[in-house]
């Protein structure tokens, strides 16, 4: 169970920002896509009742302002509202034309807001949902939590399937999950992109390596998911969304998104927090310095336009 739930959390560092990419990537709609797409946002809007407290006057979209969303990658059960085995930070500003990744390690140590006890971070959503794992990232980089994607991270890689499979440029020999990868121009389904990103210990850049091979499934969906051939899988990808994402970013913002934001999605540069392992009272957890966190912080400030 553990293993399957760190394939997850690897996947979903992929899948979740596939979502925002399409949506503030995507090209011209024509009316039956553009319904699609409608009933797909309707079926994802739901509300979170939060405001933050580091902003003066809300989000505008038609005003190209910066702004971030909270992914959560969430194994869902049935009677349980679920796990967030995955957080991941979206910084997007289009005055930059760029998308600042961030993704915190599931052990990191801080403060969660509304519990009043230190944790593991991503124990907030266990605790208190969404709201409360919002309010708990907030305060631990300091910056305003704007937006939330859920995630149900078991199916979001019928994506890949939706668009017809990606291509991929293999430049190493491997095999993971009793999947081979020859080199060379490869066509990956679901299952077999789920594979291929998952890879690090055979690879001799690590994670770096990996990361390239993310960047592919990426721009693999994107490209397939833009082109004309893909248009009559429309209304599979947007099932796909409605089916496993949820989101308070309503339809209209999601229109404005597409018009005003597009370029950012093309740009995704990713952030790391390193981190020291500790155990208190026998349990690890992830321990960020105060040097490191204001660092994190810093970056993400800049990218966000903020003093």
């Amino acid at each position: 169970m553990r293993s399957q739930r760190k394939k997850n959390r690897k996947w979903l560092k992929v899948t979740s920002i596939i979502l925002l990419v399409l949506i503030i990537g995507a090209g011209a709609y024509a009316y039956t896509v553009y319904k699609s797409f409608k009933n797909a946002a309707n079926t994802m809007h739901q509300q979170v009742d939060r405001q933050s407290d580091k902003r003066d006057a809300p989000v505008s979209f038609k005003n190209k302002d910066p702004f971030t969303v909270l992914m959560l990658g969430v194994d869902e059960r049935q009677g349980d509202k679920g796990r967030s085995d995955t957080m991941i930070v979206l910084a997007v500003n289009p005055n930059n034309k760029s998308v600042k990744m961030l993704s915190i390690p599931r052990d990191t140590r801080t403060q969660i807001v509304g519990k009043g006890t230190e944790d593991k971070i991503n124990h907030a959503y266990a605790f208190g949902g969404v709201p409360m794992a919002m309010d708990t990232v907030e305060n631990f980089l300091d910056i305003p939590i704007d937006y939330y994607m859920k995630v149900n991270m078991e199916g979001f890689k019928d994506i890949v399937d939706a668009v017809g499979g990606i291509k991929v440029q293999n430049n190493l020999d491997f095999t993971q999950d009793k999947i081979h990868f020859a080199k060379g121009d490869l066509k990956l389904n679901g299952k077999e992109a789920l594979a291929y990103t998952r890879m690090r210990k055979q690879d001799p850049n690590g994670d770096f390596g990996r990361q390239g091979r993310q960047r592919q499934i990426i721009q693999g969906v994107i490209k397939e998911g833009a082109s004309v051939s893909s248009l009559a899988n429309y209304s599979n990808i947007f099932a796909a969304l409605g089916k496993n994402v949820k989101t308070n970013i309503a339809f209209d913002d999601l229109m404005d998104l597409q018009k005003n934001y597009k370029e950012a999605g093309s740009n995704i540069q990713q952030m790391e927090i390193k981190e020291t392992g500790k155990k208190i009272n026998k349990v690890y957890y992830g321990i960020v310095s105060a040097e490191e966190k204001q660092r994190v912080q810093s970056e993400l400030k800049t990218q966000l336009e903020l003093k």
